[in-house]
């Protein structure tokens, strides 16, 4: 079980979460929705130890954690997927493993075949970012943070500018990814979205 215990941040002079509590079951989809400006990505942030929390504490199956020495608990696919663009599909799934994980290029270029074979991008490895729908980079994205082998996986508004039938695939992906043992936190302002993915639902 992942857990937040009493997180409290303050952005100037508002309180974004004042001793918020959240339990998220193993292999779970929970989904955290608000408007924007609600704080929803800064909370995603302070859990990827890309923003620092004011207090509280994050535990994983009651163990508390140094998330600034354990970065691989949580990978982000983020809402502009920020992906490399002078790097193929392939080049940027495996760069971080292999610079932070220190992955033989090998070894990581067999994982992320395997990767992109599972979520139907077989074919695109030797592509750029820019040769890619809307859709193929998402999933490319979502490639890049399963490499790292964390054990959460979180989304930063999936689903934003995407027509009605790429968010079809993508409550299907986060499915799938649901059927594999990822437990997942998914940031989005799209109600209908997240009751159609979700195990728990969480409004900010």
């Amino acid at each position: 079980m992942f857990e937040i215990r009493n997180l409290s941040k303050k952005f100037g002079d508002r309180m974004l979460f004042d001793r918020l509590n959240l339990q998220i079951e193993k292999q779970s989809i929970v989904s955290i929705v608000g408007p924007s400006g609600g704080g929803k990505t800064t909370l995603l942030r302070m859990l990827a130890n890309l923003e620092s929390m004011d207090s509280g504490e994050i535990l994983l199956d009651g163990r508390v954690l140094d998330i600034k020495k354990e970065e691989q608990i949580m990978g982000i696919v983020f809402q502009d997927f920020q992906l490399f663009p002078h790097l193929s599909v392939l080049e940027n799934i495996t760069l971080a493993p292999i610079q932070v994980l220190k992955k033989n290029k090998k070894v990581a270029e067999h994982s992320a075949k395997i990767l992109l074979s599972h979520l139907e991008l077989a074919d695109k490895k030797y592509l750029y970012p820019y040769q890619l729908s809307g859709g193929q980079k998402q999933r490319v994205a979502l490639a890049r943070a399963l490499a790292m082998k964390p054990q959460i996986l979180a989304y930063d508004e999936p689903t934003s500018s995407l027509d009605p039938n790429l968010r079809k695939q993508i409550e299907k992906l986060i499915i799938s990814m649901k059927d594999l043992g990822v437990t997942q936190i998914v940031v989005t302002h799209d109600l209908n979205f997240a009751q159609n993915i979700s195990d728990q639902m969480i409004e900010v």
